[in-house]
């Protein structure tokens, strides 16, 4: 164990890390991969919040911003990664195997939750890349479809490839132990490519403005509507920048968790 990564002696918990265990390890492809650590009994947090995950450094731990990708109920942590060559942590969490050692935050936080925002009938989940994870804990969380009526998750990506958890979304959540049967009436998936041929191409913003979003994904009015429809942005700074200046000028008014709001993104990530 002496030279795996995060060996057990290399790590120590302190006052604001834990020492947690790796259970498993998926990668999706050559960029993508998610890992599942154990929770400790202690650990509470909302669906959609994000942690501190880390491994030892030179002189202190190194640490980074992830979302948890787990429902809050969980009895695991699961976490959605890209695979950066020379990121200073990443390089190092993509050789991680199960048995390793990580460090977890005691501390989770985010805007990304059902509480940021006023109520409405559509909740609309805008992601690219890896701004899957935050949303994949909050759809199988029974909580939001009491909240809304209809939950629509669109996931903008490159490659087919970096469609992570596809199998599982199409199946609108089929044999989750809590929200199957909601998600079955209530949950929609819309994946999308940008750079290989697949049955919807495009970004998000052009899904928006050529009516392809709301063709038989979501029912009620074809565009955003800041009186019914509720919004949440999470992944690359460039759609967050764009949808969230659309938004605007529609009348849709960020929230936060001290004021909740029309639409929400998560400001730890974007600066």
């Amino acid at each position: 164990m002496s030279d795996r990564i995060g060996a057990a002696a290399a790590l120590a918990p302190s006052a604001s890390l834990s020492v947690e265990e790796v259970r498993s390890v998926r990668h999706w492809n050559a960029h993508l991969f998610s890992f599942s650590i154990t929770r400790p009994a202690s650990f509470r947090f909302r669906s959609g919040e994000f942690v501190m995950i880390g491994l030892p450094g030179d002189n202190r731990p190194l640490l980074r911003a992830y979302s948890i990708a787990s429902p809050s109920y969980a009895e695991e942590l699961e976490f959605l990664s890209i695979k950066v060559p020379d990121g200073p942590l990443t390089s190092r969490l993509q050789a991680i195997q199960p048995g390793d050692m990580l460090f977890l935050g005691r501390k989770p936080t985010g805007t990304l939750v059902a509480d940021a925002l006023l109520p409405g009938s559509r909740l609309f989940l805008f992601a690219t890349g890896t701004g899957l994870a935050p949303f994949l804990s909050l759809i199988r969380d029974p909580d939001i479809y009491d909240r809304f009526g209809q939950v629509i998750l669109v996931h903008s990506v490159r490659r087919t490839s970096d469609l992570a958890f596809r199998q599982q979304l199409e199946a609108q959540l089929a044999g989750d132990p809590l929200v199957q049967d909601q998600a079955l009436l209530q949950f929609s998936y819309v994946p999308t490519v940008t750079r290989e041929p697949f049955r919807t191409r495009g970004r998000i913003g052009t899904l928006i403005g050529n009516g392809t979003l709301f063709a038989g994904h979501a029912s009620g009015p074809a565009k955003l509507d800041p009186a019914t429809d509720r919004i949440m942005l999470c992944g690359s700074m460039d759609m967050i920048r764009d949808l969230a200046a659309h938004l605007d000028g529609l009348g849709f008014g960020e929230g936060s968790n001290a004021q909740p709001g029309r639409y929400v993104i998560e400001r730890a990530f974007v600066g």
